[in-house]
């Protein structure tokens, strides 16, 4: 009777000290998440509140530019529009003949101007130079540099620059990757420190509304689009970027794109009885410029009968011989009408097509995911939400550079450093903890780089500390 009694004793020392060894761990991981929560706040902080501002005022400026730029983009005048050959003359006659066309977009709606976009030397990617051009009179309306598939004048384009680069080219690029690098882990982290202080019983509800409080409860209403805006804002950075490419090309979630290569050697289709006459008499004719004026309109007609049904279309002429003419849709609002087609103009058919009903889901997710970033998806509604939560996460911020401030004296005594809160972990902890950094590190590498940062810092300050 007394050997079950014996083991129990024999037993119990081994079971609270394993009791305490999980303690100590999650006490050291709690320690380490927590350190983490504080040098992200402190040193990527800054460029997550540019991003924040800058994305805001991105997002509330699309009715400020069209008040701002209305003359532009629309007209009063009344009657039937003329062909696009005319309106692209037009737009070449105020620019002169050394100027390359690049685009066109027609006129969307009744009193909208049509858009004839040209290229440059000196502009910047994605730029073009557009002339505004009134489909009725065929009045030039204006003259304005535009950016990006979304055609953004130039108000717009400032703020994009600064919020993706500061208006620093490539070098600039890096501050909202790293932004967006640790924006996720920041986020998540907080709420898995708020979560162990609710278990603890630290959080009350009866507790005043301080700074802390207020810091935690704002983190964790705006932690999904936190998420969101960091995994959507990767899917176009420079270094992350080119991971995520790699990986859905290998995973087959590429985004579909048509083919503007034609088969060479092919008949052309007959240019009617006057060309056949011009033939007979051994007549050499003429071939039509790949860029010809008079072709847009053909181009246009065939693209609708295609399936093409959007009211805001760009058409593309070829830039060399050979090359198809391409045709998408440009409207990125909800329904998403993004179809593409290349045509051959010399055959008058499509030869190649992407539609976005045919799209992987991821792709069509990402599509969606960046749109919604950008607070185009949905409208006035989108802008509203994006604009919500940036103000929202500039206020999240600010709470915790002044949780900071009042804490600065004793903030080295309070927060033990990564390093001993790392060798106070077991062992698989230890494991799982440096596989998750090299993994991160190598598909985000400014997160791998800037941790290599921190690690830095706090192996200083532990020593100083020490001494």
């Amino acid at each position: 009777m007394r050997l079950p009694s014996m083991t129990t004793h024999s037993f119990q020392p081994a079971s609270q000290a394993q009791a305490a060894a999980r303690r100590q761990s999650a006490t050291a991981l709690q320690a380490l998440l927590l350190r983490m929560h504080f040098y992200i706040g402190l040193f990527v902080g800054p460029f997550i509140l540019v991003a924040a501002l800058t994305g805001t005022l991105y997002v509330l400026t699309p009715q400020i530019e069209s008040h701002l730029y209305a003359t532009q983009l629309r007209n009063a005048s009344q009657g039937p529009a003329q062909p696009l050959a005319a309106q692209v003359q037009a737009a070449r006659a105020f620019l002169g003949p050394q100027a390359r066309l690049f685009a066109v977009r027609p006129a969307k709606a009744p009193g909208w101007n049509t858009r004839v976009m040209f290229s440059q030397p000196g502009l910047g990617d994605s730029e073009s130079r557009a002339i505004f051009v009134d489909p009725v009179s065929l009045q030039v309306r204006g003259d304005l540099i535009v950016y990006g598939t979304s055609g953004v004048l130039p108000l717009r384009t400032t703020l994009d620059y600064l919020h993706r680069n500061l208006m620093l080219g490539e070098l600039g690029r890096n501050y909202s990757e790293l932004a967006a690098s640790w924006l996720w882990l920041g986020a998540l982290g907080g709420v898995w420190l708020w979560w162990r202080a609710r278990t603890r019983g630290r959080v009350q509800a009866a507790r005043p509304l301080t700074a802390r409080r207020l810091h935690a409860l704002v983190g964790l209403w705006i932690v999904i689009g936190l998420v969101f805006f960091s995994a959507t804002g990767l899917t176009w950075s420079r270094w992350a970027g080119e991971r995520v490419n790699l990986m859905r090309a290998q995973l087959g979630w590429i985004t579909p794109s048509v083919s503007t290569q034609l088969q060479p050697g092919a008949p052309a289709m007959s240019m009617g009885e006057h060309a056949d006459h011009m033939a007979a008499h051994g007549m050499a004719m003429a071939m039509p410029a790949v860029d010809d004026p008079a072709r847009f309109d053909m181009v246009q007609s065939i693209a609708r009968a295609g399936g093409i049904d959007a009211a805001e279309i760009e058409i593309r002429p070829p830039r060399a011989a050979q090359q198809a003419w391409v045709v998408r849709e440009v409207d990125r609002s909800w329904p998403t009408q993004v179809d593409t087609v290349a045509i051959d103009a010399d055959r008058m058919r499509i030869t190649s097509r992407a539609d976005f009903a045919s799209f992987p889901l991821i792709a069509k997710l990402i599509r969606w995911g960046v749109d919604a970033h950008m607070g185009v998806l949905f409208g006035v509604a989108n802008q509203i939400l994006m604009a919500a939560f940036g103000i929202a996460l500039t206020g999240l911020i600010a709470l915790g550079y002044l949780m900071w401030w009042r804490r600065r004296p004793a903030a080295g005594a309070s927060l033990a450093p990564l390093s001993a809160a790392f060798m106070q972990m077991s062992l698989p902890q230890r494991a799982s903890v440096l596989l998750l950094a090299l993994l991160l590190g190598w598909n985000l590498p400014l997160m791998g780089a800037s941790l290599l940062v921190f690690l830095l810092v706090d192996v200083i300050r532990y020593r100083r500390a020490g001494r």
